[in-house]
């Protein structure tokens, strides 16, 4: 309740002011069956931190990781109604419930580091880009990974936050050209040190 007034009361209108992620955007409507669906982790008097950590447990626990359920366009009710889909759907479902809840939430792109098992190599092009979510508790942002069930820490590489999927698409443009195409991308997200060592065997 403390946050939700201060998100409110801010007169602050820089970058990371909490009034720019209060609201609804383009891909993340508010809607009451969503709102519902996150009132449970309210209860009153809870921590906002708190509250929205069990709301990103409980999206972990309640939807299914689906590449195929689907895609870039999938409106976020289609989503919800699923129960399934990919770390996109998992952080508009979030920042929906806790803008509905009246809590500041933003959408963070960006890639998560990937650790190999003990012994194996690295996978070349294995850390794919990623999405999480951003909530505002009063006295700052702080990140929670829905897809995952964990908060935010290091291994987590901000590209771009804003609110929702539109803002922050990794790619955009257009491309001219004769003949078929087709564009392919790899990503590797390694330790300075690590690749350091790399470049002087190779």
């Amino acid at each position: 309740e403390a946050a939700r007034t201060a998100a409110i009361a801010s007169r602050d209108l820089g970058a990371d002011a909490p009034v720019h992620f209060l609201f609804p955007s383009a891909r993340v409507p508010l809607l009451p069956d969503v709102t519902d669906y996150a009132r449970k982790s309210f209860s009153p008097g809870r921590s906002a931190y708190g509250a929205a950590f069990d709301l990103m447990t409980r999206i972990r626990a309640d939807f299914r990781f689906d590449a195929k359920a689907t895609d870039v366009h999938t409106p976020l009710s289609e989503a919800f109604a699923l129960r399934a889909g990919v770390c996109q759907d998992f952080a508009h479902v979030m920042i929906a419930g806790l803008r509905g809840m009246g809590l500041p939430a933003a959408y963070v792109s960006g890639y998560l580091r990937t650790i190999p098992p003990a012994g194996r190599p690295r996978l070349r092009g294995a850390d794919a880009s990623h999405a999480w979510v951003a909530v505002w508790c009063g006295d700052g942002w702080l990140g929670l990974d829905p897809t995952n069930g964990i908060g935010v820490r290091d291994d987590h590489i901000v590209v771009a936050r804003g609110r929702d999927y539109g803002d922050v698409a990794p790619i955009d443009g257009i491309v001219s050209g004769s003949g078929k195409q087709k564009l392919k991308v790899e990503v590797d997200v390694i330790p300075q040190d690590e690749a350091e060592a790399l470049a002087l065997v190779g």
